[in-house]
C-alpha cells in the first residue's frame, strides 16, 4: 500500500506542479487521491479539513507572519546601505573589495529581511555602481550576489528553520536558531574564498591605505541600530526571555521604530506592506495547513517506512544514506521552493536518519542549508534570476561563475553534513540540546 500510495503523490504532484496548478493545491489534491485507495471519498475530505485545519492553528505558526512583516518593513528601512558601508570597513581590504563586500553585506541583510531575494536586490543595486566604476566584471559581480543571498537564510531569524520546526514534531525553535549561524556564515565563508580567488584572477585590489579604526568605528555605530534587531530578537529567544512568537512581535515593533527614526516609511507605504505581508503569510501558513494532510497520509499508508527500508536495503553506511538524501533534495531543490520542500521531505527522512541516531537539530540544518541552494539554480532559481536582472546580466554569461560557487557551497554542504559539531556546537554549548 504504501509503495502505491508514494507513487501516487509523486506523478499527481509533478503533474500538477507541471500543469501550472499551485504548490499547495497541488499537494493537497496529490494527499486526497493518495488516501482514496483505502478510505471513502467523504472520510477523506472530512479528515483533510481537520488536518489542514490542526496544521494551522499550531501557536509557534504565529511566528511566520510577524517576522514576514518585520522583514519587508525593514526592506524598506533604508538598512542596505549602512550594512553594505559597515561591511567595507571590516572587510574592505581584501582582494575584490566589493565582491566580497557582497557577500558580507548579502548575510547580514538576507538574516535581518528574511530573504534572499530581497538581499540580491537590495545589497546588489547598492554595489553595483561602485563596481561598474572600478572595472568589475559585471558577469562575476551579478553571480556572487546571487551565490551568497541565501547564506542568510540560514542565520535567524528563519522562518525556513521555524517551518521545520513545526513539521518536525516540535524541534526546539531556539536550539534551531542557534544552530544556523555557524552553518549560515559557511556559506557566506565559502562564497569569499570564490570571490577572492576570482579578484586576484582579475587583479581586482581591496581598497586603498591602511585598515582604518575610525572608519570601522562610524560605520558600525550607523550599522548597530540594524544589527540589534538579531541580538534582540534572537537573544530573548535563546535567553528564555521570550518566545520565537513573542519574539517575532517584538521584531515587528523594534523594525517599525528603526523605519520611522530612519524617515524612509509613512502610513501609505506601511499599508502596503501589511497587505503584502499578509498575502505571502496566507500562502504560507495555508500551504503548512495543507501539507499537513500528506503527513496524515504518509503516516497512515506508511510511507515513511517503506521509503526508510527502501534507503536501508541500498546500503546500511550512515555515510552513503546521507549521500543519497543530499542527492535527492539537491534535485528536488532545484523545482521547488524551501517551504514546500521541507513540508515534503521532513516526515519521510527525519524518522530514517533518527534511527542511526542523528540529532533532529543536525538533519534540519542539513535540509535547510540543502534546499537553499535551490534558490540559485535553474530552471527556478529565483535568487539567481534577482542576481542576473540586478547585474544587468544573462543566464548564459553568469554561469560559468556560478558553477564555481556551486562547487564551493556544495563542499559546505558536505561539511555540515558530515560534521555535527558546526550545527550542534553552539546549540550545546548554550544548553539547548544534550
Amino acid at each position: 500500500m504504501a509503495t502505491q500510495a508514494l507513487l501516487v503523490i509523486v506523478i499527481v504532484l509533478v503533474v500538477l506542479l507541471v500543469m501550472g496548478v499551485p504548490v499547495s493545491l497541488s499537494i493537497g489534491i496529490a494527499a486526497l487521491t493518495a488516501i482514496l485507495q483505502t478510505v471513502p471519498l467523504n472520510v477523506a475530505v472530512l479528515t483533510g479539513a481537520q488536518r489542514t485545519f490542526v496544521g494551522m492553528s499550531t501557536f509557534t505558526l504565529t511566528a511566520i507572519p510577524f517576522f514576514i512583516l518585520a522583514g519587508n518593513i525593514m526592506n524598506q528601512g533604508g538598512i542596505a546601505k549602512r550594512l553594505v558601508d559597515f561591511v567595507m570597513a571590516l572587510l574592505g581590504k581584501l582582494p575584490g573589495a566589493l565582491l566580497v563586500t557582497n557577500v558580507g553585506a548579502n548575510a547580514l541583510f538576507g538574516a535581518i529581511s528574511g530573504s534572499a531575494s530581497a538581499a540580491a536586490a537590495a545589497v546588489g543595486s547598492m554595489v553595483r555602481e561602485g563596481e561598474e566604476e572600478q572595472g568589475y566584471d559585471k558577469h562575476l559581480s551579478a553571480a556572487t550576489n546571487a551565490a551568497s543571498a541565501p547564506s542568510g537564510l540560514l542565520i535567524p531569524p528563519s522562518n525556513a528553520l521555524i517551518t521545520y520546526s513545526l513539521v518536525s514534531g516540535g524541534t526546539s525553535v531556539a536550539a534551531l536558531f542557534m544552530a544556523g549561524y555557524l552553518p549560515g556564515l559557511l556559506w557566506a565563508v565559502m562564497c569569499i574564498i570564490v570571490a577572492i580567488a576570482m579578484a586576484k584572477k582579475f587583479g581586482y585590489k581591496g581598497t586603498e591605505g591602511k585598515f582604518s579604526w575610525k572608519v570601522l568605528g562610524k560605520a558600525t555605530l550607523r550599522a548597530i541600530p540594524s544589527l540589534s534587531l538579531i541580538i534582540v530578537v534572537i537573544g530573548g529567544i535563546i535567553g528564555g526571555v521570550f518566545t520565537a512568537t513573542e519574539g517575532s512581535a517584538i521584531a515587528v515593533v523594534y523594525s517599525l521604530i528603526l523605519a520611522i527614526a530612519y524617515r524612509s516609511i509613512n502610513l501609505k507605504s506601511l499599508w502596503k506592506i501589511i497587505v503584502d505581508s499578509a498575502k505571502m503569510s496566507g500562502m504560507v501558513v495555508f500551504l503548512i495547513g495543507v501539507s499537513n494532510i500528506l503527513s496524515w497520509v504518509m503516516a497512515f499508508t506508511g510511507i515513511p517506512q517503506a521509503v526508510a527500508k527502501g534507503i536501508m536495503g541500498i546500503s546500511e553506511s550512515k555515510i552513503i544514506i546521507l549521500l543519497i538524501m543530499n542527492l535527492i533534495l539537491l534535485v528536488a531543490g532545484t523545482f521547488m521552493d524551501v517551504t514546500p520542500a521541507i513540508l515534503i521531505f521532513t516526515p519521510i527522512f527525519l524518522p530514517i536518519v533518527r534511527e542511526f541516531g542523528m540529532h533532529p537539530v543536525h538533519f534540519g540544518l542539513l535540509l535547510v542549508y540543502n534546499l537553499c541552494i535551490g534558490n540559485v539554480t535553474p530552471p527556478v532559481g529565483n535568487t539567481l534570476f534577482v542576481g542576473i536582472k540586478v547585474g544587468n546580466s544573462t543566464l548564459q554569461r553568469v554561469m560559468p561563475y556560478m558553477v564555481r560557487y556551486y562547487v564551493a557551497i556544495i563542499i559546505g554542504l558536505f561539511l555540515v553534513t558530515y560534521i555535527p559539531w558546526i550545527s550542534m556546537s553552539l546549540p550545546m554549548s548554550a544548553g539547548l540540546v544534550n
